[in-house]
C-alpha cells in the first residue's frame, strides 16, 4: 500500500513537473534580417555550451518538380553532399568529420534543407563549406550518375522487400492526384531514369539563389559578426532565375476509392486510409494535436489499441498527419496479414466513425495532453533543433506564437472544440480513399465490397496510376 502510494505520489509530482517545465518554453530572443536580394537571416545566441546549430532553407522543393521529373528536387539535394568549390565528394566529407562537425542535406516537398551542427571554434569552416554548397555546388556527371541510379535501386528493393515504406508515396499520388502534394518527394523508376546531368544543372540555375534562402543559426556566436559575415557572403548572391509559383489548395474528394498494388504472393497486406486535411495554419493547432495523439499519435491509442493490443491483426496501428503550406492531408496507416485485411480495414472504418460521432473525453484529454508537453520541451533544446524551428516558422509564415502559445492553447483546448476540429478535419468513413500493397488475386473481390477498385502493378515504375498501369 506504502509503495503504491508512492508510486502515485511519484507520477502526480512527475506530472506537475511536466506541465510546469512545458509552461515555460518559449523561443529564444532572435533578429530577423532581409538582405537586399532577399535572403533571410534569423540569427539567436545561446551561449550554455559551445555549440553553433545552422539551418539553411530553399523554398520550392518537390512541388516545383517538373510533371515527368519527379525527385529532381531531392536528388538534387542528395548531390550537395558530394562535393563543393575545389573539395571533391571525399574531401568534403573528411572536412566535416575531421573536426566532429555535422552536415547533411535532405529534400522535402516545400523546400531543400541544409543542417549543420559545429563546435563555435569551427564556426568558420561551418559557413564555408555550407556557403560552398549553395553557391559553388560541384555537381559532377560521375556523383549524379550514381546517386540516381542508387535511388533507383532503393526504390526497387523497397518494392520487393519493404513496400510498405513506399505507402506514403502511394497514397499521396493517389490523394491528389495531379496537385503538386502527390509528387513523389524521392521520385520514381521512370521519373529518375528520365533526369539527366544538364536537367540537374538547370536546376541549380532555375530553382536556387538568393531571393529563396532562410538560414537561422542559434548558438555561441556574436550576432553582430554573425550578421556582418553573412551578409558579406550571401547578401549578392544572385536569385533563382524561375518564379516560384504559390501551391495551390488542394480540394477534398468526396465518395471512396481504392487503388490496389498487385504484389502476388505477398502474405500480408499494407493498407493507407485517408483524405485532404489541413495547412499547417490551422487554427485550432493545439484541439487537433490532441485528437490526432489519441486516435493514432501514440502507442496507446485507438487505432493501435484495437488492432494491435486487442485483436492482434498487426504490429502497429498510426494516423497520419501532415500539415503543408496550403494544405495536408489525414490518414491511417497499419498492415495485416492478407486473411485479415478487410477485419482491419473495417476496424479502422468504425473507430473513424466512432471518433467522429463521440469524439474524446476528458480522461483521454487530459492523457493526451499530458503526453503532449512531455514531448514538446525536448524539441526546443539545443541549437540545431532551435535553428530548425526559427527556419520552419519563416518557411511558413509563422509567427512565434505558433511555438510560444502552444502551451498555452494545450491548456484551453476543451472536449467541445476538439470535438468540432476531429469533424472538420477527419473524413468520414464514406469520404476516403484506400491504397492497400498486396496479393490482387485475393484482395480484389473483398476490396470491391468497399468501393470500386483501381489495380496497378508493383512493377509499375511509377507511383501516379496511369490508363498504361491499370491491370
Amino acid at each position: 500500500m506504502i509503495s503504491l502510494r508512492r508510486a502515485l505520489l511519484v507520477s502526480i509530482a512527475t506530472l506537475i513537473a511536466t506541465a510546469a517545465g512545458a509552461a515555460g518554453i518559449e523561443l529564444p530572443e532572435y533578429e530577423r534580417v532581409e538582405l537586399p536580394n532577399g535572403t533571410i537571416l534569423l540569427l539567436s545566441e545561446k551561449h550554455d555550451v559551445p555549440l553553433i546549430g545552422l539551418r539553411a532553407d530553399i523554398r520550392g522543393g518537390a512541388v516545383a518538380d517538373p510533371d515527368d521529373r519527379g525527385g529532381l528536387a531531392s536528388l538534387f539535394a542528395g548531390l550537395l553532399e558530394y562535393g563543393a568549390s575545389d573539395r571533391d565528394a571525399a574531401a568534403f566529407a573528411e572536412a566535416v568529420a575531421s573536426v566532429g562537425g555535422e552536415l547533411s542535406v535532405s529534400g522535402g516537398l516545400e523546400s531543400i534543407t541544409i543542417s549543420a551542427n559545429f563546435v563555435s571554434r569551427d564556426v568558420e569552416l561551418m559557413l564555408e563549406l555550407v556557403t560552398d554548397m549553395l553557391q559553388r555546388p560541384a555537381l559532377t556527371e560521375e556523383e549524379f550518375t550514381k546517386l540516381r541510379d542508387r535511388s533507383v535501386n532503393l526504390i526497387k528493393a523497397a518494392k520487393g522487400s519493404n513496400p510498405g515504406n513506399l505507402l506514403p508515396s502511394y497514397g499521396r499520388a493517389f490523394l491528389f492526384d495531379a496537385h503538386p502534394y502527390g509528387n513523389p518527394i524521392d521520385g520514381s523508376e521512370t521519373s529518375l531514369a528520365e533526369i539527366t546531368h544538364e536537367e540537374m544543372l538547370s536546376y541549380y540555375e532555375d530553382h536556387v539563389g538568393g531571393d529563396r534562402l532562410i538560414v537561422a543559426v542559434v548558438g555561441d556566436f556574436n550576432a553582430v559578426a554573425m550578421k556582418q559575415r553573412l551578409t558579406a557572403i550571401l547578401g549578392n548572391w544572385r536569385a533563382a532565375a524561375i518564379e516560384l509559383d504559390a501551391t495551390p489548395a488542394p480540394e477534398k474528394r468526396p465518395g471512396r476509392r481504392i487503388l490496389l498494388i498487385d504484389k502476388p504472393g505477398a502474405t500480408q497486406a499494407n493498407f493507407w486510409i485517408g483524405n485532404v486535411g489541413v495547412g499547417i495554419d490551422y487554427e485550432r493547432r493545439a484541439e487537433l494535436d490532441i485528437a490526432n495523439t489519441v486516435f493514432g499519435g501514440r502507442f496507446t491509442s485507438m487505432l493501435n489499441n484495437a488492432l494491435r493490443i486487442e485483436s492482434g491483426l498487426t504490429y502497429g496501428a498510426w494516423s497520419i498527419l501532415q500539415q503543408l503550406a496550403a494544405g495536408g492531408f489525414v490518414a491511417i496507416s497499419t498492415f495485416s496479414e492478407t486473411e485479415t485485411t478487410t477485419e482491419a480495414i473495417d476496424m479502422s472504418l468504425d473507430l473513424l466513425e466512432s471518433l467522429r460521432d463521440s469524439g474524446i473525453d476528458n480522461p483521454m484529454i487530459t492523457s493526451a495532453r499530458n503526453y503532449i508537453m512531455g514531448q514538446f520541451p525536448p524539441r526546443l533544446e539545443t541549437a540545431s533543433q532551435l535553428a530548425s524551428q526559427l527556419a520552419r516558422l519563416e518557411l511558413f509564415g509563422l509567427d512565434a506564437d505558433y511555438v510560444n502559445g502552444y502551451v498555452a492553447a494545450l491548456e484551453a483546448a476543451a472536449a467541445e472544440g476538439i470535438a468540432d476540429t476531429i469533424n472538420e478535419v477527419y473524413p468520414s468513413a464514406d469520404d476516403v480513399a484506400f491504397v492497400v500493397i498486396g496479393d490482387a488475386a485475393q484482395l480484389r473481390e473483398p476490396l470491391a465490397e468497399y468501393a470500386p477498385v483501381t489495380e496497378m502493378s508493383i512493377d509499375a515504375p511509377r507511383f501516379r496510376v496511369t490508363t498504361a498501369d491499370q491491370q
